[in-house]
């Protein structure tokens, strides 16, 4: 490695600790405030509000490395730019696209830490935030998830739900059944899909069981649809289910087979599977488009102009990855190209953007 490269990226990680250290200083800071109201009405103490907040840190980490590495390759090229340090390079007979590799090179050695984070401390810390979340913040007692199965409590009604789509708001596999005083089986309604209409469920190929005690025996009917109350409404188990973003590629990839062997569709889990590999080759890209602009002539002159255009490219970024995941989700992009085509898009915009730098 050469005393080129060694500069470059003492400076560049110089950079990037700093901005992400405001920024998930600003995070925490925000987040702590915002909810104040609802710690103080909660049985936990400010402290373990705190530490609620500090869980979230590994995943908003995660989330933020793009932008980043973005705003500090701008600044490192930029200062460079401003302090003619480009131009001596230059004059050196050394393309300053040369500097380019040690930029590819942090971004890559991210992109691998961003990867093993989401693998083992993201899902850990937002496990225990969900915790506190559910239990002690929203006091979702009632409420019950056991390896990807939601259980349900509501009186004499018990409710098991086998699947749950956050993004389609519909749920798969349920069964309920309502015990009497003395615990007999008072009713058992089995249905194989549901949508929350009419603030009911509307359940589909419904098989619906109930005791006659004239006979002793159970009436079984069967129905298309039919609309039954479950005690808990979308909004409630969107909180309760475990998103993707608190699974590991793996964790979901085995999610994505159990749901698939079930019958279900696992479009939803599926593009986010492959989001997991996607997302963190952003780092990359963004350290391409970061190595353009600081290079630009204008930066010389306006470094700030620079920053705040690297704002906008984050922000556009992160509008078309999430257009490309809905839709993923809604089945018009397939599952595995769904989260590739905001980095495809970006990856021959910077390319461009960086031949053409003058």
């Amino acid at each position: 490695m050469t005393c080129l490269h060694k500069y470059w990226l003492r400076e560049f990680a110089k950079y990037f600790g700093v901005i992400q250290t405001v920024i998930l200083v600003l995070f925490v800071c925000i987040d702590y405030l915002s909810r104040m109201d609802r710690f103080l009405e909660s049985p936990i103490s400010l402290a373990q509000a705190f530490w609620y907040v500090v869980l979230k840190l590994p995943f908003m980490f995660v989330q933020l490395t793009p932008a980043a590495i973005l705003l500090a390759t701008i600044v490192v090229f930029g200062l460079m730019n401003k302090n003619n340090e480009l131009t001596a390079v230059k004059s050196s007979g050394i393309s300053v696209y040369f500097l380019v590799k040690p930029a590819l090179m942090a971004s890559a050695l991210l992109v691998g830490i961003m990867f093993f984070m989401g693998e083992s401390l993201v899902p850990l810390s937002m496990a225990k935030a969900n915790h506190i979340r559910q239990y002690h913040l929203r006091k979702q007692d009632n409420i019950s998830q056991n390896r990807n199965d939601i259980w349900i409590k509501d009186q004499k009604t018990l409710v098991h739900i086998r699947f749950f789509d956050p993004v389609q708001q519909t749920v798969a596999g349920i069964c309920a059944t309502t015990m009497a005083d003395d615990f007999t089986l008072v009713s058992r309604i089995d249905a194989r899909h549901g949508r929350y209409e009419l603030d009911q469920w509307l359940l589909e190929d419904v098989i619906e069981q109930t005791h006659n005690p004239d006979t002793g025996d159970y009436d079984v009917t069967l129905s298309d649809m039919k609309l039954v109350e479950l005690g808990v409404v979308p909004e409630d188990l969107g909180q309760l289910i475990k998103p993707s973003d608190e699974m590991g590629f793996f964790e979901l990839k085995a999610y994505v087979d159990k749901v698939r062997n079930e019958g279900y569709d696992a479009t939803t889990y599926q593009v986010d599977m492959h989001g997991k590999i996607a997302f963190p080759f952003i780092c990359i890209i963004m350290a391409l488009t970061g190595a353009a602009i600081g290079m630009r002539n204008f930066v010389k002159a306006n470094l700030p102009a620079a920053i705040a255009l690297g704002v906008v490219i984050a922000f556009f970024y992160w509008v078309l990855y999430g257009i490309c995941l809905s839709m993923g989700y809604a089945g018009v992009l397939p599952a595995v190209a769904a989260p590739w085509v905001a980095n495809g898009f970006f990856l021959c915009a910077g390319f461009v953007f960086l031949i053409n730098t003058e």
